[in-house]
């Protein structure tokens, strides 16, 4: 399984990545796994501040629906279009062109208090 090293990952399975106050956000390959093939991404956020570990949106498979969670607090600045037409770009490139929201950050420190990938990966046991 992949964790890209310079990423920051959540025990919700969110990974971030940072540049400058700009962070961008998506969900872990271990997350897309384990919900299946995705068929629908929900956020209706952007131009929201929203809190860290504030529900920013779900994700809809074909079995289940589960809830995105902020990582840190920020201002949702972009929302993936490819994601309207492709959602299951979020299953076969979750770190990339499967990314979620681009947030301008509210505290840039609070990423500091994030797993790394070695973290992640001990939390899932992989």
């Amino acid at each position: 399984m992949n964790f890209p090293a310079e990423l920051k990952y959540t025990k919700d399975h969110e990974w971030i990545r940072v540049e400058g106050d700009t962070a961008t956000i998506g969900i872990t390959e271990f997350a897309q796994g384990e919900l299946g093939d995705i068929v629908y991404v929900d956020i209706n956020t952007l131009g929201q501040e929203v809190a860290k570990e504030a529900i920013f949106g779900t994700v809809e498979a074909v079995k289940t629906v589960s809830d995105l969670f902020m990582p840190v607090a920020g201002t949702v600045a972009e929302i993936n279009p490819l994601l309207d037409s492709q959602p299951e770009l979020v299953n076969s490139d979750p770190y990339g062109d499967g990314w979620m929201v681009k947030v301008t950050l509210t505290d840039a420190a609070e990423v500091d208090g994030l797993l790394s990938a070695e973290e992640y990966a001990g939390l899932i046991g992989a």
